[in-house]
């Protein structure tokens, strides 16, 4: 008996055995399972996101055929229809188009935002993103009464901004789903914003903008604060006399700083620091070379490099803005104001070594300006003295002085100084800087420039002995310019500002001219991140060295 006993017992212990075996075998699959799953599932989260990150790239989003900053509204319509409806905002018209789970956001006719809607996105979570892509580039914020969202933005490219939009972390849900995706056209998008600032803008405002003005001293007196408070200038040029010493430049600029944080829109503080005889900032920093002597040395890495330490300097001062390089060609060699401020005879070497030293100071992120356009190397003249005549055909300029002008545009010139200069053959009535044949039909028409043209300083003689100021200013603007340069005198800036204005006024300039000139020069500001942030301190001790150390480097 007890031996069956035994023989039962021995029985159900194996069979309980089994049991929790199979048990433990059977929970260990469903976690294997549901592991794999969860798995799964995040790998197919990471290829929808590294999907979503290279159409992004393109201005793409999943599941839709259009591009942004590209397709035409038009192309929108024929390939889906009509949309669903259509929400006008500040920004642009969005057509929400709910069967394809996608809303298309177009300026002007032009598609500038695609948003996807789509199920797939649910999948995708807080910290998958994060965990793909990093941190973002910016994180925002959007709630109204139905919405509580957070928004991360990716700067794919320059040309591309990605945005992911989610419900906002909270305790009780930490990483939320992603709700929709949007990619943008950042230049259209730039653009948009500059035109609703525009249209808010006085014409005085406007007009302000496209004058850059001098100033009388060491300090700012009455009619330098008028320029700012009253007339809201749009920049500032320094001289010699305005610079005393490093202190007072940083005192000053500061102090200019402050007056116009009031105005919105931030000042050009520019000054010609070309190195060599041109050279306007205090005594304590070292001298650079001219030009000439920076391509007798055959290396264009040095002009580059001086280039680089020039927007050291105006960065560390304050300015933002330099009125260099030289792009003449010095061909006359009786030329008695170019000389060795230009890089030599040669229009290829010319070329090299002024573009090189152009993205010196752009990577220091200074506004170069290339001058002076169409070009100054030929002229027996001096136009701070008198009006230089150019008897040269539009054929001879593109053999000779247009080529630096030409390379350098393609090269991405930000700003582009027209000179003071009568070409008879080109324009027998307007010097350059006056004249539509010029500045329209050679630099915008046929050279594809479509930055910020600025003329050279309309007080000097070749104007001042031949034409009202006033006039020329007025005379410019129609030509084509965005800015008008006086670099003297305060009765002159507020002429020519009047006569500006009344030439809008009475239908001479139609505003919309006006409005050309500052989106261009307000999109500069904001390309340069051009601000009223003011510089408390300097070290010239380190300034000097570095200039010395580049110095040593090529004279070695």
């Amino acid at each position: 008996m007890k031996k069956k006993m035994f023989f039962i017992l021995l029985i159900i212990v194996i069979i309980l055995g089994c049991s929790m075996f199979l048990y433990k075998r059977t929970e260990k699959s469903h976690s294997q399972i549901a592991n794999e799953s969860e798995a799964k599932v995040e790998d197919d989260s990471s290829i929808l996101i590294e999907d979503i990150f290279a159409q992004s790239k393109q201005g793409k989003i999943m599941n839709a055929p259009f591009i942004a900053g590209e397709t035409n509204l038009e192309e929108v319509l024929e390939i889906w229809g009509n949309p669903d409806d259509i929400d006008s905002t500040s920004v642009g018209d969005y057509a929400n188009y709910n069967s394809y789970e996608a809303t298309i956001g177009s300026i002007n006719s032009v598609v500038v935002d695609v948003r996807s809607y789509k199920s797939e996105l649910n999948t995708i979570h807080l910290k998958d993103i994060e965990a793909f892509a990093g941190k973002p580039d910016k994180i925002t914020y959007y709630q109204d009464n139905t919405n509580n969202q957070i928004i991360l933005i990716y700067n794919v490219n320059s040309t591309y901004q990605l945005k992911w939009i989610l419900p906002r972390p909270t305790n009780s849900e930490p990483n939320p789903k992603v709700h929709h995706i949007s990619v943008l056209s950042q230049n259209n998008l730039v653009l948009q914003q500059m035109k609703n600032k525009i249209s808010k803008m006085t014409l005085n405002e406007k007009i302000g903008q496209m004058i850059f003005a001098g100033i009388s001293g060491k300090t700012l007196n009455d009619n330098d604060l008028s320029l700012i408070n009253e007339y809201k200038v749009g920049g500032i040029i320094f001289f010699k006399d305005n610079l005393a010493s490093t202190n007072q430049t940083l005192n000053l600029l500061n102090e200019i700083k402050s007056v116009n944080a009031n105005n919105g829109i931030p000042l050009f503080l520019g000054i010609d620091e070309e190195g060599g005889r041109i050279s306007r900032l205090p005594n304590e920093i070292n001298n650079i070379p001219s030009s000439k002597k920076i391509s007798e040395s055959n290396d264009v890495f040095f002009a580059h490099d001086i280039g680089k330490i020039l927007g050291k300097e105006l960065s560390a001062f304050g300015f933002n803005l330099n009125f260099a390089p030289v792009l003449d060609v010095n061909s006359n060699p009786k030329n008695p104001i170019i000389g060795d401020r230009s890089f030599g005879d040669d229009p290829e070497i010319v070329s090299s070594f002024g573009i090189a030293a152009m993205k010196g100071l752009q990577s220091e992120n200074i506004i170069s300006v290339v001058k002076h356009f169409p070009g100054h190397g030929d002229t027996a003249v001096d136009s701070h003295l008198d009006l230089p005549v150019i008897s040269k055909s539009i054929e001879q300029l593109y053999e000779l002085e247009l080529i630096p002008f030409k390379n350098a545009i393609a090269e991405g010139t930000d700003v582009v100084m027209v000179a003071h200069i009568l070409l008879p053959k080109v324009d027998s009535t307007f010097p350059s800087s006056m004249s539509k044949e010029i500045i329209t039909g050679i630099l915008r028409g046929q050279l594809n420039f479509d930055g910020v043209v600025i003329t050279d300083d309309l007080t000097m003689k070749a104007i001042t002995n031949n034409y009202n100021i006033a006039a020329a200013a007025v005379n410019s603007v129609k030509a084509g310019s965005d800015i008008i340069l006086i670099a003297h005198d305060y009765h002159n800036v507020i002429s020519s500002f009047q006569a500006l204005k009344k030439a809008v006024e009475n239908g001479e300039i139609p505003e919309e001219r006006i409005d050309e000139s500052v989106t261009r020069i307000l999109q500069l500001k904001e390309k340069y991140k051009v601000d009223n942030s003011k510089v408390n301190q300097i070290d010239i001790e380190e300034l000097n060295h570095t200039i010395n150390k580049v110095l040593n480097k090529y004279n070695s």
